[in-house]
């Protein structure tokens, strides 16, 4: 029996591995957003789409159907009649268009575009290929729908952003269009595009399912790797000056730990600190001659925040793998309802708009991404404090004590961004609030939960920041550039292009913004 079990799990993978090999990914998404590669819908893809609508449209008459002659959630039990049908779509775009706050940046709305065509393109939708080219068109040409912040509670999907969307599919509200909010209708316009028009429920598909939350939740993945690599670098940095034992990153240590995130973090910063002349080792200091010493001068052990980085970051590497999963698995997700089924020739009501995954995998997200910042917080308190370093000079001021200041108050701007994170990882998955006439009586707050995830990770970079003009201080203040590891010695060289070394005081503000945007820099 187990065995059984055994094998109907393989089975049940290896279904979902063939499935996903028509995919559209992160990966896919990074190349789009970041490498300027144009979105490309397949012939087999189109296909389904097609055969979809071919399907529902036969098989919609005489029936009752969801969303396409009755009213949405509540307003279910209510009959809409045949002379309202391509009112009631238009309806449901207009009404629900209700958002509030600031615009969603460029990114996640082109994401979030892109989720939406995952959705479609599996072909369970039922809405005309019409709208699948507008949504490639709109991606592809940078086209960018203005999506307010606050609207989704994320159970019926992202009913009001993704509304948003579908105005702007229809030509309706407006759009960024090469660095300007211009009326939508103006540019299909200028290229020589055609709104969307209702063929049977498009309104409904256009505005029901996970596609936002999906979009923000792939571009903080694509942004919390990244700066997971610079906490990884940052921490092999923070040991060369330390002058740690190198034994935290060896490979015997950390394998008989068995977590597979440990394990490769190590490695990580095993490659990262190759060539290195900063690094001791332990067999070579302690291990050999005899000592007679009755205390050492120099620390048997580092502080953990630098000592136990693999078995911090590890957890936190691993958290991503799984994220990226669930992500990619949305993004190749029919979040639609109902789902229209063209193999076995039914309609299925159900909720496969609910957000869930997304929403449970961003509060993880989120939560490793406060432990990797006050981590970085504390490596950062290591190097200020002279009398805990015991090295460097206090707040890395190489300029007359007293008189200048250093770094002091840079730490200011650390301390209180990594406490706003310790506050926004409260886990929002549990906050579900029933609304809709107790329709939605359970939801997942999955935008909202990317949001403040999305909100915690440009908090790091600015924390993360910081930190690394710390490293690159403390480097002069040692006089160490030369003895770095070549990758190490790289970033170093890097900053120093840009921001000199801190002598007198000056302000930082603009610096710690340069340093910023050289982390986000996409390879």
């Amino acid at each position: 029996m187990h065995f059984f079990l055994h094998m109907c799990n393989f089975c049940c993978n290896f279904v979902r591995f063939l499935d996903n090999c028509a995919l559209m990914s992160i990966n896919e998404l990074y190349n789009i957003l970041y490498k300027g590669m144009a979105f490309n819908i397949t012939p087999d893809q189109i296909t389904k789409v097609r055969d979809s609508y071919d399907f529902l449209r036969r098989f919609e008459r005489d029936k009752i159907i969801y969303g396409i002659n009755t009213g949405f959630g509540p307003m279910a039990q209510w009959r809409v009649e045949d002379e309202h049908l391509k009112e009631l779509q238009y309806n449901i775009i207009r009404s629900h268009a209700t958002g509030a706050g600031s615009p969603l940046n460029d990114h996640c709305v082109r994401a979030a575009m892109y989720a939406r065509l995952g959705s479609f393109l599996q072909g369970k939708s039922g809405v005309h290929e019409d709208i699948v080219w507008l949504l490639q068109e709109f991606v592809n040409r940078n086209i960018i729908p203005y999506i307010p912040e606050h609207g989704s509670v994320g159970a019926s999907g992202d009913l009001v952003q993704l509304a948003h969307i579908a105005l702007c599919l229809i030509g309706e509200g407006k759009v960024h269009y090469h660095g300007e909010w211009l009326p939508t209708a103006h540019v299909l316009r200028k290229e020589g595009l055609h709104p969307v028009g209702i063929h049977i429920r498009e309104g409904l598909s256009a505005t029901n399912g996970t596609s936002v939350m999906t979009g923000i939740a792939a571009i903080n993945h694509i942004e919390a790797t990244q700066l997971l690599d610079w906490a990884v670098l940052a921490s092999v940095w923070m040991n060369e000056i330390a002058s740690s034992y190198d034994d935290l990153m060896s490979e015997p240590l950390n394998d008989c730990r068995r977590h597979d995130g440990q394990i490769r973090i190590a490695a990580q910063m095993r490659k990262i600190a190759t060539g290195s002349r900063c690094l001791k080792q332990r067999e070579h200091a302690l291990y050999q001659g005899k000592h007679c010493e009755h205390k050492f001068k120099d620390k048997v052990q580092a502080y953990y925040s630098l000592r136990c980085t693999p078995q911090i970051l590890g957890p936190i590497l691993e958290t991503l793998d799984n994220a990226r999963r669930v992500i990619d698995e949305e993004l190749n997700a029919a979040s639609d309802n109902p789902i229209v089924d063209c193999e076995t020739q039914n309609v299925y009501h159900g909720g496969n708009f609910h957000g869930d995954y997304i929403s449970l995998e961003e509060d993880k997200v989120k939560i490793a991404m406060v432990r990797l910042i006050m981590t970085a917080e504390r490596q950062l308190n290591y190097l200020l404090h002279d009398r805990i370093n015991g090295i460097l000079p206090p707040f890395l001021n190489r300029g007359t004590l007293g008189l200048q200041y250093g770094m002091q108050a840079m730490q200011f701007t650390a301390t209180s961004t990594t406490a706003e994170c310790q506050t926004l990882a409260m886990p929002n998955y549990v906050h579900s609030i029933p609304n809709n006439n107790d329709n939605q009586d359970i939801v997942s707050m999955g935008t909202n939960t990317a949001e403040l995830c999305a909100k915690v990770i440009e908090n790091a970079y600015q924390v993360m920041a910081i930190l690394v003009m710390a490293l690159a201080q403390a480097t002069d203040c040692l006089e160490i550039a030369d003895n770095l590891a070549p990758a190490t010695a790289k970033v170093y060289a890097d900053i120093r292009s840009f921001i000199p070394e801190l002598i007198e005081d000056r302000p930082h503000y603009e610096e710690i913004a340069q340093i910023e945007s050289y982390l986000k820099q996409k390879k």
